[in-house]
């Protein structure tokens, strides 16, 4: 199941390309800016999408509406791709193969393996690779134009460890489905209420059972509609905060009233719920040099140097002493390479393995990193509770985390209505 979500939420790309990749006669579904969407575009996203439901026993909503809907998707990937062609955004080939890598380990597969798994499902590789390229150009973009709109004040930071929602943070996640009614805040009355009448009879019907996943691909007009509406996993802390603190309330299978806004009524139910695991934190203290290769210092007179710092520390040589004579890390060379007490989560994954495998006491060979060639020694373990200082650098990214969602629903929505689109259909 793992697998074909990831492949439905990358497969969602395929068909998605440049209008200066396409040279084909052939009708235009809409025009995009400086972009177009053509018919082969669309019909083949349609067809992907019924089959990845189908495949899932989702039943696909009527015609009409997938097709408004992928439209719709079309046109917003076509708008951040535009952006990060402007910007020069750019994914190298090393970059896009760790990429897929990660895909394939989260589906405990290599990348042979992978490959294979993609085969047999009628995929091609390198169409697959491309998907991915452009999907992480669009997460470049959203997270250059998105951050830039996220402040977080100290003050929210306390209010957050001090809620209800701070304090669950470390117990349980929940997997949300969401249910979005548009309608402008400037609406008349009328048509507030039409909306208002309509999410009550989505509710009503979730209340007596109606599959959620089904109505949301039917009814919902929120970013996440072809996928059943599924927010995905996520900590209290992590949810917008419109619904938040509703969610604790409630049990597994229960629906939140409809819910107001200024895009429009929300409807919400709890899917699932799980513990969230140990609140410790495995850590070591590090230190180590770096040496890095430069226009006066060869590559191989860099390895061959840092062979024979690692020799010298095999002969008895103090290694805080070549640290701060030869490390070129210049947040800890002075003192001696001392990184201090951290976890290996966020290190490079060359360096992390090391931080979790050397005994203490002893020191690496020299091992190869973006950042150059290190040598290593860890000088003791020990299993951590969770900091006040690390509970406020969670409540940050949880903070974060959840304007993010935020400003980005508003961001697409206003290059949206910014952008110069002409429908076709």
């Amino acid at each position: 199941m793992a697998f074909k979500y990831i492949i439905f939420t990358v497969s969602c790309l395929f068909s998605m390309a440049y209008f200066a990749e396409t040279r084909e006669l052939e009708g235009i579904v809409a025009i995009v800016d400086e972009d177009v969407v053509l018919a082969s575009e669309l019909l083949s996203r349609v067809d992907e999408i019924r089959s990845q439901m189908e495949a899932s026993n989702i039943t696909p909503p009527p015609k009409d509406i997938l097709v408004s809907q992928v439209v719709e998707r079309l046109v917003i990937e076509s708008l951040q791709l535009q952006m990060g062609s402007r910007a020069g955004v750019r994914i190298d080939d090393e970059t896009l193969t760790r990429s897929i890598a990660g895909i394939a380990q989260q589906n405990q597969m290599d990348l042979d393996e992978f490959r294979a798994r993609l085969s047999a499902d009628k995929m091609d590789y390198k169409e697959f690779r491309e998907t991915v390229r452009r999907q992480l150009v669009i997460n470049r973009v959203q997270r250059a134009q998105v951050n830039r709109r996220v402040f977080i004040s100290d003050q929210e930071i306390e209010e957050l460890l001090n809620s209800p929602v701070g304090r669950s943070a470390f117990s349980d996640e929940y997997r949300v489905g969401h249910i979005l009614l548009e309608v402008e805040d400037t609406s008349d009355a009328e048509v507030l209420d039409l909306a208002h009448k309509a999410s009550e009879n989505i509710y009503k019907e979730l209340v007596a059972g109606a599959d959620f996943r089904q109505m949301a691909i039917a009814k919902s007009a929120a970013g996440n509609a072809l996928e059943g509406g599924d927010m995905g996993w996520r900590k209290a802390s992590e949810m917008p905060s419109l619904y938040a603190e509703r969610v604790l309330e409630i049990k597994v299978g229960e629906t939140i009233k409809p819910i107001r806004s200024s895009s429009g009524f929300h409807i919400i139910q709890l899917l699932e719920m799980r513990g969230a695991g140990s609140q410790t934190s495995e850590q070591a203290h590090v230190r180590h040099i770096l040496l890095r290769s430069s226009e006066i210092q060869s590559e191989q007179e860099t390895e061959a140097l840092i062979r024979r710092l690692h020799q010298r520390l095999l002969d008895g040589e103090d290694f805080a002493e070549l640290a701060k004579k030869y490390s070129k890390d210049p947040s800890n060379a002075l003192a001696g390479g001392d990184m201090g007490w951290s976890d290996a989560q966020g290190m490079v994954p060359e360096f992390a393995e090391v931080m979790r495998t050397l005994p203490v006491g002893e020191t690496s060979q020299p091992i190869q990193t973006k950042f150059g060639w290190h040598l290593v020694e860890v000088l003791g373990r020990r299993t951590q509770d969770m900091s006040d200082e690390a509970r406020k650098q969670l409540a940050v990214r949880y903070l974060h985390n959840r304007r993010f969602d935020e400003e980005l629903q508003e961001w697409l929505k206003e290059i949206r209505d910014e952008a110069y689109v002409e429908l076709r259909l």
